[in-house]
């Protein structure tokens, strides 16, 4: 695994890095980039071998995306990570022969996957969404005929799949399916919205008009959707708070190295008590949340999944996305004007900070999931 950790290092410093500000001005990474990291491996972390990727722990792999996260981009690793919430569905609870037709070609880089949950009406209360799903019959096959729009989806300009929560059924979180979408359906339209920040992971709002996919592309049973995206959205929490740890240590080295060297009143800014003090908090903060995450990291390799660690998981995305806040407030204050200009890391990941914060439930949806959670 040293081996790969090495390639992988390589590859963000080598490959990523010295394009970092080119694509965010443009919008977008080049799609080549996704068949590079599977080439690589990279997009098959922690999938299972038959469809190209191969086993390995959650830290590991939560460990592996942190290196992208040295790039100081959230768009780039939504972008090239959207598949890590887009898959799981399909490979936890679809057929076997559906696993077949779209995770080889996801995990090798030539396809891509994206979640399409958020609604305009709303987005954390799933149980009410509105897009409907209708099993019709046409030329003697069993169709499902989708109508209805998705906002907010990550990579849901360029995907090749979509992972749809659907309404077949009753009102409620019991009449919630799951459907695998193809992206060149007849009926689908998509149109790219524009963002404070994550420029360069394509975002989009999705219509389905009268779109028909096979019913085979169910995945699961249906009205087992809700628990399905439930169980999805521990992951995404997860890679979020992970996330966070990475881009507020990319803010505390950037805020390190200028006030080593930056000049004010004739000694260093780290030799004003101001400056070392509001670096020591940083850190402190990183720490702390450091080591939360690694302990609820430990604790699900180990199989130990309770409700408790299930309020941990929303309270450490809290967590993480405030000590986030605070690592990329303080670094802009310490850069000062630099800290405003495009091109830092810093600036670009302070653009980024509230939708890491929104992302996968916000704050206060977390605050109510964790009590729901604790008060059994």
């Amino acid at each position: 695994m040293d081996d790969f950790f090495r390639s992988v290092e390589r590859f963000v410093n080598q490959q990523i890095k010295p394009h970092i500000n080119e694509w965010d001005e443009a919008g977008e990474f080049p799609r080549a980039l996704y068949q590079q990291a599977g080439e690589l491996g990279l997009l098959g972390l922690g999938y299972p071998e038959e469809y190209g990727g191969f086993e390995c722990s959650l830290a590991d792999r939560l460990k592996l995306s942190n290196l992208v996260c040295s790039a100081g981009s959230g768009g780039l690793l939504a972008g090239l990570f959207s598949h890590n919430i887009g898959l799981p569905p399909l490979l936890n609870h679809g057929s076997e022969d559906l696993c077949k037709l779209i995770a080889p070609a996801v995990l090798k880089g030539e396809a891509i996957s994206a979640l399409a949950i958020t609604e305009p009406s709303g987005g954390s209360d799933v149980a009410n969404l509105k897009t409907r799903a209708d099993l019709i019959q046409k030329d003697g096959k069993a169709y499902y005929r989708i109508n209805g729009e998705k906002v907010f989806i990550t990579s849901g300009v360029r995907a090749d799949w979509l992972t749809v929560a659907v309404r077949t059924g009753e009102p409620g979180a019991r009449g919630i399916s799951v459907i695998m979408v193809p992206g060149n359906s007849k009926g689908l339209t998509r149109t790219p919205l524009k963002k404070t920040g994550w420029w360069m992971s394509d975002t989009a709002s999705i219509h389905f008009d009268n779109v028909e996919v096979p019913a085979d592309y169910l995945v699961g049973k249906e009205g087992k959707g809700f628990r399905i995206i439930m169980e999805n959205f521990n992951t995404e929490r997860l890679m979020l708070a992970g996330a966070c740890v990475g881009f507020s240590k990319v803010c505390l080295q950037e805020a390190l190295d200028w006030a080593q060297n930056r000049q004010t009143f004739g000694k260093r800014l780290i030799e004003h008590q101001v400056i070392a003090h509001k670096l020591v908090d940083m850190r402190t903060k990183i720490r702390a949340t450091e080591v939360w995450f690694n302990n609820t990291i430990e604790q699900i390799d180990q199989g130990n999944i309770d409700q408790e660690l299930v309020a941990d998981i929303c309270l450490l995305k809290n967590q993480s996305t405030q000590t986030l806040q605070h690592c990329a407030n303080e670094a802009v204050q310490i850069l000062g004007g630099m800290g405003f200009m495009r091109g830092s890391s810093t600036e670009r990941i302070y653009r980024e900070v509230k939708v890491m914060c929104i992302g996968g439930g916000a704050e206060e949806i977390m605050k109510e999931l964790a009590i729901r959670q604790l008060a059994w």
